[in-house]
């Protein structure tokens, strides 16, 4: 069965936007609001086990905050993530967020050789739409055949809800893909969804257990910054390309 599309995880993956982004954002938020809380690098990468940011949220009250009242933890958790989310949107409407190495090269190399293009993640659509717009251009948009984010499916991930909605949307069976993620989450999430998967490290998920993978690199590479392997099988390839993703799939799926 032959490679027919590739399917990308955003936050971590395509760009460093939990440390560079949803932390700042998070923080900035908190203040605005006039909540004494500030999150450090080392509680946030503790958090961001709880997938989704009202779910983060609520998750620090809980566990962090004994003495903390409110009338509604639901709605509170809302109204402090819709302001985080538009303080995110700004920061990347500024331009303050790259994408890692080789994902604009992927990108255009994957469209060039006809695979198509989707992404399956937690994140809210406004966030995607942002960090698309803003590093690819808007029209960049419509290289993803369908764009899975936020509360979209039921459950987030770790369940592969995310994944089995994106491959019915494509009437694409699960060996004709190769996802992308960068967290033991992601790569339980495609697991459950039986899709074979590329993890990219960050700094945040690089003890992570990536069981399942079909190899674990720190990033996709560029020609003149090859990428290094983490785990997996050894190959002649210094980037994630084309022929690569081919040659992964050939032995994998």
């Amino acid at each position: 069965m032959a490679l027919q599309a590739l399917i990308f995880d955003v936050d971590g993956t395509l760009a460093n936007t939990e440390r560079d982004g949803h932390l700042v954002a998070f923080n900035s938020a908190f203040k605005e609001l006039d909540l004494d809380w500030v999150w450090s690098n080392e509680l946030y990468h503790k958090l961001l086990e709880v997938t989704g940011g009202q779910l983060r949220i609520k998750h620090y009250v809980n566990h962090y905050l004994p003495t903390f009242k409110t009338a509604d933890l639901d709605a509170f958790a809302l109204t402090v993530h819709q302001l985080k989310t538009k303080i995110y949107v700004a920061m990347v409407n500024e331009g303050a967020i790259p994408l890692r190495p080789g994902v604009v090269r992927l990108f255009q190399e994957a469209r060039v050789a006809g695979l198509r293009l989707a992404i399956a993640t937690t994140t809210t659509p406004a966030n995607v739409v942002a960090l698309i717009s803003n590093t690819l251009g808007e029209a960049a948009l419509d290289w993803f055949e369908v764009i899975g984010a936020g509360d979209v499916v039921p459950n987030l991930k770790p369940a592969g809800d995310i994944y089995h909605y994106v491959l019915a949307q494509m009437n694409l069976q699960a060996a004709e893909c190769i996802a992308f993620e960068d967290s033991h989450n992601g790569i339980v999430s495609t697991t459950r969804a039986k899709i074979k998967t590329v993890v990219t490290v960050n700094e945040y998920t690089k003890t992570h257990d990536f069981a399942g993978a079909m190899v674990v690199l720190n990033n996709l590479g560029e020609p003149e910054q090859p990428f290094e392997m983490i785990e997996g099988r050894a190959t002649d390839s210094t980037v994630v390309d084309v022929a690569y993703l081919q040659e992964l799939h050939a032995q994998y799926c």
